[in-house]
């Protein structure tokens, strides 16, 4: 009789713990040059996975959740140069069990001068009081005036494709559609990334090298064409490598690698390099699916 007392009440604290997840925030931050004097656009892509969420009903059979955002910039005394608040909704869901529920992303610009910075953002369930989620990282915004150098790297969930469309979602005449906190899951076969290089002699001749690097050690290297430098505006790099072959290096499939992009000229000389991390994860699906906020 105890044990049938007992398992009602552990049901519901195990639903309660269920509940009390704390919600996550992935932040990606790129910081890209301007044609303008010492003046940088800073993309910050968010990403709030929809397990740690609570999903209110809305209807029979119909549940959603929402989850809210605060985006700042701070100077280095301070004061805001950017404050903004999003909500974001994953679509309406008839299952609360399911394991996977959907993401939510949504991509900012800023234009903003040379400095230092910190960028804050916090995350609120909507449906749910608690504690914010907070992340805070710093920012500096300080690329050399005049010798080559690469902006930071974007990772890709598929292929940048050219384009001539100017969206919130295009770079240097390519179709970006970005892979969350470099997190590349089950089914993930293609590393694809994205950056830009700038100060660059017009008419040049370059070449880019690539070099993964897993946490235990192991590498791969590999090479790319790039062409000539452009005149007047940034090197769009759009770059791709198979993920399969590192597992055929004796790189362990899953874990935390470093790429590294190097340009080089003609005569194999590194002009500018930018490294980043990323994660595989076979046995997960990465986070995902931009959207507009709502």
């Amino acid at each position: 009789m105890r044990f049938r007392l007992l398992l009602p009440l552990l049901l519901v604290l195990l639903t309660a713990a269920a509940r009390a997840a704390t919600p996550t925030l992935l932040l990606d931050v790129a910081r890209f040059k301007t044609l303008g004097a010492n003046t940088y656009e800073v993309e910050v892509y968010a990403t709030v996975p929809g397990n740690g969420l609570t999903y209110m009903r809305r209807a029979p059979g119909s549940f959603q959740a929402a989850a809210v955002v605060t985006l700042q910039v701070l100077r280095a005394d301070g004061k805001p140069a950017h404050s903004e608040t999003v909500t974001l909704k994953p679509p309406v869901i008839s299952d609360t069990t399911a394991a996977l529920k959907n993401p939510q992303s949504f991509l900012k610009r800023l234009t903003l001068p040379a400095g230092q910075y910190t960028l804050r953002a916090e995350l609120r369930d909507q449906y749910r009081k608690g504690t914010p989620t907070v992340v805070e990282q710093p920012l500096t915004l300080n690329y050399p005036a005049a010798t080559p150098v690469l902006s930071d790297i974007v990772y890709l969930s598929k292929a940048a494709s050219q384009t001539t469309a100017q969206t919130n979602f295009t770079r240097g005449g390519y179709l970006l559609t970005r892979a969350a906190a470099g997190n590349y899951g089950r089914g993930a076969d293609q590393l694809y990334f994205y950056l830009e290089l700038y100060n660059a002699t017009p008419g040049q001749a370059l070449k880019l090298h690539y070099h993964v690097e897993s946490a235990e050690g192991f590498a791969a290297d590999a090479d790319a064409p790039l062409g000539t430098a452009k005149a007047g505006r940034p090197t769009a790099v759009a770059g791709e490598l198979p993920l399969g072959g590192l597992s055929a290096l004796g790189i362990n499939t899953d874990g935390e690698y470093t790429l590294t992009v190097e340009v080089r000229n003609a005569a194999n000389k590194v002009l500018a390099s930018r490294s980043a991390k990323f994660r595989r994860s076979s046995a997960e699906y990465a986070p995902g699916g931009a959207s507009l906020p709502r």
